[in-house]
């Protein structure tokens, strides 16, 4: 593997981009379980996928959408959806959570229009769809560089102001905390971190690394610091292993690095049953 990295510059953009998406995608996906809004990672995702669609298809008949990362497109698209949740949000006080549904669906609805036009799939469409790792460029790297330090310092700023959201609205609403604008920044937040995840781990597949680290890490954490510990060590170590056997075996990056996700969270359920029968 380093003899790789050593001669493979497209694996040593694979592997930085991966490890900073392994930080970033469990870091915000903390946020969004205890809140109990995991499904809006999905939400985000397919839109992204309508960007990319959108991108792919004008990039037939302009030449300027056809030099243009499509990444940017995704993430246009993603920042946007992430705004009409937060405006939905406010139309449907009493059903919080109904947003994201809408959005998922006239997500997927308009990729699938974008790509009947463009004349159906492409290789390119199909590895943002699942990831590849010889797709990352160095651009993609240094987007998700600049991705990765502006969530880190968002979040260490706001991450009072996050926590109390996640566990009391109310107080949070009583304190006067701007619940509105700190909700609307966190879910463009997420909605970065999909966009820019997707060459890695593919659009289909982004909102399970947000959610299966997490899931095996509230199983064994005490505090809300640990919970972050854990899940941010189980999301780095599913991208790490998910990118060195994607490569020795020639697997789609995605479906492996979730894969393994999803194997460590059954080896830490059954970790903790064992605990409690010898107990």
């Amino acid at each position: 593997m380093i003899d790789v990295l050593i001669h493979f510059e497209f694996m040593r953009h694979a592997l930085i981009s991966g490890i900073i998406i392994g930080f970033l995608a469990p870091l915000l996906g903390v946020f969004l379980v205890v809140r109990r809004l995991s499904m809006i990672a999905d939400a985000l995702s397919h839109v992204s996928l309508t960007g990319i669609a959108f991108n792919l298809l004008l990039a037939k008949y302009f030449s300027f959408f056809a030099a243009l990362n499509p990444v940017y497109m995704g993430m246009g698209f993603a920042v946007a959806g992430a705004l009409i949740i937060e405006r939905l949000r406010k139309s449907y006080r009493f059903y919080q959570e109904l947003p994201i549904p809408i959005i998922l669906s006239t997500g997927i609805g308009l990729g699938v229009v974008f790509i009947s036009i463009a004349n159906g799939f492409n290789v390119d469409l199909f590895n943002y769809l699942f990831g590849s790792i010889i797709a990352i460029t160095r651009t993609d790297r240094n987007t998700i560089m600049v991705i990765g330090a502006v969530v880190l310092l968002v979040v260490t700023l706001l991450y009072k102001e996050l926590f109390s959201l996640s566990f009391d609205d109310e107080h949070a609403r009583i304190t006067g905390i701007p619940r509105r604008w700190i909700n609307l920044v966190f879910t463009i937040l997420v909605a970065l971190v999909i966009a820019s995840a997707m060459r890695i781990v593919g659009i289909l597949l982004v909102s399970a690394l947000m959610v299966l680290p997490v899931a095996a890490s509230i199983q064994l954490a005490n505090s809300f610091k640990q919970t972050f510990l854990y899940a941010i060590l189980f999301g780095e170590l599913s991208v790490i292993l998910g990118l060195y056997c994607s490569y020795t075996f020639n697997w789609a990056p995605g479906g492996t690095i979730v894969v393994i996700a999803f194997m460590i969270l059954i080896t830490v359920l059954g970790i903790k049953k064992w605990v409690i029968q010898t107990d």
